[in-house]
């Protein structure tokens, strides 16, 4: 690999362009685990294990400004060459890594998706969003009180454990299947996610739209409940309901109105596509099963209320301008008007999915070649031979079960395994075996295989655990940071709860500032005011 020349920034200097109102992408190329334990407000997490193949959706455009960190350790470099390789030419790399950023003022955030969580506790002060416990909300329900509860989250996450009861619509869906759902306008509305972000921006919404009925977040979600003493419900049966003309459509669009995210027309929003200065993602918001039915071709998918909740998982690009689609203009307004508050230029399209824009489709990303899979008797033979046997799955994965004699590794830490002897990888990807196997190569390996897990299952030969290795330093591709706070562990959600709730205190005012919530439309609901006459009851538990 030819080292291209380097740019490097000390950290003060990158917190001055973090705040000129310029685009710039901060990429954090450590893995899930080093990036979850410790990292700038703003950074994206890109892993250098998967550099190249999620650069093309992170980063649109090959002149952004990109400033890349490490943990000061040399993968910042590499990365510099292979985004460099990838067509990318205005990068540069922190000086001293993420360890140096602190000497800027500015903290380390543990954590995931901490600019939306950051935001959605913002919004709660700002709003002063009405919210209940769960054993208000279990009591509530216990007198049989007329209450439609409501899971925000995604499907999976609602059939993984869930309120009882509580029907699963994500909160970029409220606005548009809400309201059929209501016979009358004094059913309270009680939003659940599993902790609080999803819970405050879901109430939100609909208090922000004007549903004329009491709209509340429950307090700490699922996490809340479990730690209140509370069974959850798992596997739930519950599918979202129909779509149905919603009455919120013009509401829809006055919030993306008083939010500054305006609906384009087709010449307008092609003019954002064609501006080679600026970053445009575009984005079909409805659900999967709608995208994959049909989308505007070129259009990337995030489910509106993820588009929200975790941002940086779709957007790296600061400042960047976002298209977001539906097909009936509810639903894209809405979440339109909450990008624009986390600081994007976001609008709407008039035709939505239907308008005839062009989006110019990047390149795939170069890739090495594939490496040789093998069968099960070529394995044998590769290990009888004295093969060195590389495992890249999962961590926790390795642990569980894999091939007696096998090393777990990674793509940044693969280096120090590379010998002049055939090596043999075993890969659920074989992309990322690939990337692994130009690495190995560059750093002296010159044969190497791959053969997937399934494979190896069917072989025969011995298969072990290892439930302590790699240790919990070693695995760096898993962040531990309260990783059991939904399979039981109670202080494992106390721990997180505090942390979501700290976040505010631990932001610069710079920070802070690239927020704008707005301030509520009406008055805050108060628990108080919950109807005990209604005879109607539109949900709860069973």
């Amino acid at each position: 690999m030819n080292p291209a020349p380097i740019c490097y920034l000390d950290s003060l200097s990158l917190r001055s362009q973090l705040s000129d109102g310029a685009e710039i992408a901060l990429i954090d190329v450590r893995e899930p685990g080093q990036y979850g334990e410790g990292h700038p407000f703003l950074a994206v997490n890109l892993p250098y294990s998967r550099l190249e193949l999620d650069a093309i959706r992170l980063l649109p455009r090959l002149d952004v400004r990109i400033v890349l960190i490490d943990a000061d350790d040399g993968v910042a470099q590499r990365a510099h060459a292979r985004l460099t390789a990838a067509g990318y030419g205005n990068l540069a790399v922190l000086t001293g890594g993420a360890p140096a950023w602190p000497a800027s003022g500015c903290a380390l955030f543990k954590g995931v998706n901490v600019p939306s969580k950051t935001f959605g506790e913002l919004v709660e002060q700002i709003c002063h969003t009405p919210h209940l416990s769960a054993i208000e909300l279990q009591g509530r329900l216990l007198a049989n009180e007329p209450v439609l509860l409501v899971d925000g989250r995604t499907p999976a996450e609602h059939r993984k454990m869930t309120l009882p009861g509580a029907l699963p619509i994500p909160n970029g869906e409220l606005a548009l299947r809400i309201p059929a759902l209501l016979t009358d306008t004094s059913t309270p509305v009680v939003i659940h996610c599993a902790g609080r972000t999803r819970s405050i921006i879901g109430a939100q919404t609909l208090r922000h739209l004007g549903l004329t009925n009491p709209v509340l977040a429950l307090e700490n979600g699922t996490q809340g409940w479990r730690l209140a003493g509370l069974d959850l419900e798992h596997d739930s049966p519950r599918t979202l309901p129909p779509k149905q003309q919603s009455q919120l459509k013009e509401a829809a669009r006055h919030f993306a109105a008083r939010a500054g995210a305006p609906e384009l027309d087709t010449a307008s929003a092609q003019a954002w596509l064609d501006d080679r200065y600026r970053s445009t993602y575009v984005f079909d918001i409805r659900s999967a099963k709608e995208y994959e039915a049909g989308t505007l071709p070129g259009a990337l998918h995030a489910p509106g209320g993820q588009l929200i909740q975790a941002t940086d998982q779709y957007v790296a690009v600061r400042h960047a301008r976002i298209l977001v689609l539906d097909d009936e203009g509810v639903r894209a307004p809405t979440v339109a008007a909450w990008l624009r508050q986390l600081g994007f230029e976001s609008a709407t399209l008039s035709l939505g999915i239907h308008a005839p824009l062009k989006i110019s489709a990047r390149s795939a990303p170069y890739l090495p070649p594939l490496p040789w899979q093998l069968d099960s008797a070529e394995m044998r033979s590769l290990i009888e031979a004295g093969a060195r046997i590389i495992d890249l799955r999962a961590s926790l994965a390795y642990r569980a079960a894999h091939l007696q004699g096998a090393r777990w590794s990674i793509r940044p830490r693969l280096a120090k395994h590379a010998e002049n002897m055939p090596m043999l990888l075993i890969a659920d990807n074989p992309a990322l075996a690939a990337l692994a196997v130009q690495d190995l190569h560059e750093s002296g390996a010159i044969e190497s295989y791959m053969v997937d897990w399934q494979t190896v299952l069917d072989s025969g030969l011995p298969i072990e655990a290892s439930p302590d290795l790699p240790s919990d330093d070693d695995a760096i591709d898993y962040l531990f940071f309260v990783h059991d706070r939904h399979d039981g562990n109670l202080d494992a959600a106390r721990r997180y709860l505090e942390w979501e709730t700290g976040l505010i205190s631990q932001c610069m005012p710079n920070e802070l500032a690239i927020f704008n919530p707005l301030p509520p439309d009406r008055p805050s609901f108060s628990t108080q005011n919950f109807s005990t006459q209604n005879s109607h009851r539109a949900h709860s538990t069973p």
